[in-house]
Formats: structure tokens, C-alpha cells, sequence
């Protein structure tokens, strides 16, 4: 049984970046973490649902997530990880790049950079993380597997359908929604097994973002 941690900003972002490989790995002992939104009432309802879906079990905490999207701090994320998060080691994390998965998104892009900074600093322990490696060329385009992503999974169209069927009918989003014509059906990851590795890749994607 491989302990698993996903961390990620949003309830919904576990099922539209990473919903096909949890649907395909029952053997995972499986844990999801969304830092926003427990207060809102709908989403917080839709969260646990799509867990039960999802055979997982999970938490979610109460970052601001307004529509100004004011920075946080990393010792606010790290705050809010530390106490959602159970703590014993895992074999595998999963969370955001630290460049996000689409322009932009300020606590998907914090949420990654503070697992990657916690790992190293030994706050969180992990023989493996993956990051999502999504991208959409400056909103060129809708999100896709990254060029450099080191781990492409193509979900087969059952896999597919039950994801996109948590995203419809479990989370509600209509069928021309962003998030319906975003959802992936190749998934994609940034693997590290090297923390020091991990921190200084993450650096270097908030250089070209600056």
C-alpha cells in the first residue's frame, strides 16, 4: 500500500490535474488536502463528495482565496499544511507546479513552492514528488501536458468519463464551463526525488516569472 499525500490549493484541482491516476491506483492509501474554500458551503459539500467517489479520504482548510488574490505569505500556506496535512512519512506527494497549471493563479503557484520548500527544509517527508505539468502558453490556449513533463499518462476514455463525470455532476460545472474543456485526458507530472533538486527548479520557474 503506497502512502500518498496531494496537496493542492482548490477542492476540484485533485480531480481535474490528478483524477484519473487516483481513480487508477485503488492500492493507494490516499490523502487530499485542499488549503481553500471550507467555509463555502457548496464546495466544501462537493469536496466530500467527490472523495467518497474517488474512494479517499481528505480535509480542507480556509486560506483567502478572494477575487483580488493578495499574495500570502509562505509561512501562511506552510501554517495551513502543517495543520490539514497527518504527519507521518509518505512515498509519494502530489501538488502544484510552482508556476501553476494555467496563467495565473496565485495559491496554486504558493501551494506548490511551499511543499517544495517544506520538504527540503524536512517539515513534510516523502520518498517522491510529483507536480502537475500543465501549461497554456500565457492563456494562449486551454491547460496541456507541459513539453518537459517527465511522467504522461494517457487516461483510457472509461477513466476519462468517470473523471469528467466528478467534474459535471459531483462538482457542478456546467458542460461549457472552463473546467469541463479543460479536463485532461492525458495527465501529466514533474517527478523529483531530490528535494535540493526540486527547490532549485522551482527558483528557477519564479525567475521567469518575475
Amino acid at each position: 500500500m503506497k502512502h500518498v499525500a496531494i496537496i493542492v490549493a482548490h477542492p476540484d484541482d485533485e480531480t481535474l490535474w490528478a483524477g484519473g491516476i487516483i481513480l487508477s491506483k485503488p492500492h493507494w492509501r490516499c490523502f487530499i488536502v485542499s488549503l481553500c474554500n471550507a467555509n463555502d458551503k457548496n464546495r466544501s459539500q462537493c469536496f466530500y463528495k467527490a472523495l467518497k467517489q474517488l474512494r479517499v479520504n481528505g480535509v480542507m482548510g480556509n486560506l483567502d482565496d478572494g477575487p483580488t488574490q493578495d499574495p500570502l505569505s509562505y509561512e501562511v500556506v506552510e501554517k495551513e499544511i502543517l495543520k490539514l496535512l497527518p504527519s507521518q512519512p509518505y512515498d509519494l506527494i502530489i501538488t502544484h507546479s510552482p508556476s501553476g497549471e494555467y496563467t495565473r493563479h496565485l495559491r496554486q503557484e504558493e501551494t506548490g513552492a511551499a511543499v517544495i520548500a517544506m520538504w527540503l527544509a524536512g517539515k513534510i517527508t516523502t520518498k517522491k514528488l510529483w507536480t502537475f505539468a500543465y501549461e497554456d502558453g500565457n492563456k494562449a490556449y486551454y491547460p496541456g501536458s507541459a513539453k518537459d513533463a517527465t511522467i504522461n499518462i494517457m487516461l483510457t476514455k472509461r477513466l476519462w468519463q468517470k473523471k469528467y463525470n466528478l467534474i459535471i455532476h459531483t462538482y457542478g460545472f456546467k458542460k461549457n464551463s472552463w473546467e469541463a474543456r479543460v479536463t485532461p485526458k492525458n495527465e501529466s507530472f514533474h517527478e523529483f526525488t531530490d528535494s535540493l533538486h526540486a527547490l532549485q527548479w522551482s527558483s528557477n520557474l519564479k525567475k521567469q516569472h518575475v
